[in-house]
């Protein structure tokens, strides 16, 4: 029942045993669980309690270890066989007496990997401080190394396979953020759109649904708009209002953000207008030089230049990989475009562009995802770049 092809996850399989290799790591413990996902295909909402992928190099099958409860949801998405799903008994859950890591640790002693060299993911949002002391208390013979990232920057290239629901989720996203620039009036509650919103994620299309993205829809409103990563209150919109939409579609846990400015009203300030014209100018501009090959500072040295004609800087990165990823994040940590960023773009890396100006007092976002073409790039969603205006 697995999303994919068993002889796309042992291709995967096989490229994070050589990364291991090369950081001399013969055990991984891998706790995100976007990596795995991409490693066995196991999905579920279960990533609240401790529970990992084992992939040693010593053994051709990963393990899944996980809540007991959980197995049957493994047996189900996973392509592993029952006898690499190990769930932990109920009670390791949340007791000060033990942990699910101390059961890792044991069963990974077990098979004689106790004296190995063992690679966890340090800043993985899911693998607690206390889950690293318990693993090192439970293996003491072992020595521990970062192996943060390390999955991450194998799913960078993304397959065929992985483009195609990618393209599935921009077909969703043109849904989505149509109906939330359609339920801006005022007099409707801000909750009232952005359940629209939801309601668009999860339908999808005629021809397929959608998933839950891994971030919520981020719609603040008025003076709010200069700031990212604001949400929704119950207050009403107003008229002569902007408002900022940043925005996901998912199938299958693959994403495609996207964001957009609207004005409720006949008459934007200037300087909105302004800002909205440079800002979609730069990103076309900038979507336009994008080519394999290409480092990914360069990329965002083409908008940089753009911006400076006309005064404007921005601080920030304009874009970053994305994919694959359960909440609270849909980036994938590894390439930024941004100063410094040596990554070299290749066919089938996909990004979230987004050109994010946040003023003193008011803002405009426009973004696109893209993947790298074999000649250029291309764009997952077919939202026109603008900012709306709804008299």
């Amino acid at each position: 029942m697995t999303l994919f092809k068993k002889s796309e996850y042992l291709e995967r399989l096989d490229k994070t045993k050589a990364r291991m290799t090369e950081a001399g790591i013969d055990v991984l413990v891998a706790s995100d669980p976007a990596n795995m996902n991409y490693l066995t295909g196991y999905d579920g909402w279960s990533f609240y309690v401790p529970q990992c992928v084992v992939v040693s190099l010593d053994a051709d099958t990963p393990l899944w270890i996980g809540r007991r409860m959980d197995v049957a949801g493994a047996r189900h998405t996973t392509f592993l066989p029952d006898s690499q799903i190990i769930g932990y008994p109920e009670n390791y859950i949340q007791t000060l007496a033990r942990h699910p890591m101390n059961y890792v640790g044991d069963m990974i002693a077990d098979r004689g990997w106790g004296r190995k060299t063992v690679g966890v993911e340090m800043d993985a949002y899911y693998f607690t401080a206390r889950a690293y002391a318990e693993l090192q208390k439970s293996l003491p013979d072992s020595r521990f190394a970062n192996a943060d990232l390390l999955v991450n920057w194998v799913r960078l290239v993304k397959s065929e396979a992985e483009i195609a629901l990618m393209r599935e989720a921009g077909q969703i996203a043109n849904r989505v953020m149509t109906t939330a620039i359609d339920r801006l009036e005022p007099g409707v509650r801000e909750c009232d759109a952005v359940a629209a919103v939801y309601q668009a994620q999860v339908s999808g299309t005629e021809e397929f649904g959608g998933d839950y993205p891994a971030i919520v829809p981020m719609m603040p409103t008025g003076e709010k708009t200069s700031a990212p990563h604001l949400t929704w209150t119950d207050a009403p919109y107003e008229s002569e209002q902007m408002v900022n939409l940043e925005l996901a579609a998912c199938r299958h846990r693959y994403h495609c953000p996207i964001a957009r400015t609207a004005y409720l009203g006949k008459n934007p300030p200037a300087k909105l207008v302004e800002l909205a014209a440079h800002t979609v100018e730069g990103l076309n501009l900038t979507l336009a030089a994008i080519k394999p090959g290409m480092r990914a500072e360069a990329v965002e040295r083409v908008w940089r230049k753009h911006i400076a004609k006309v005064g404007l800087e921005k601080e920030s990165r304009i874009g970053y990989a994305m994919g694959l990823n359960y909440p609270p994040d849909w980036g994938e940590h590894t390439a930024s475009l941004r100063p410094g960023d040596q990554t070299i773009l290749a066919p089938n890396m996909t990004f979230h562009m987004i050109l994010g100006m946040w003023m003193d007092n008011y803002g405009f976002e426009c973004s696109e995802s893209f993947r790298v073409s074999e000649n250029g790039c291309e764009t997952f969603a077919e939202v026109p770049r603008k900012l709306f205006v709804k008299p």
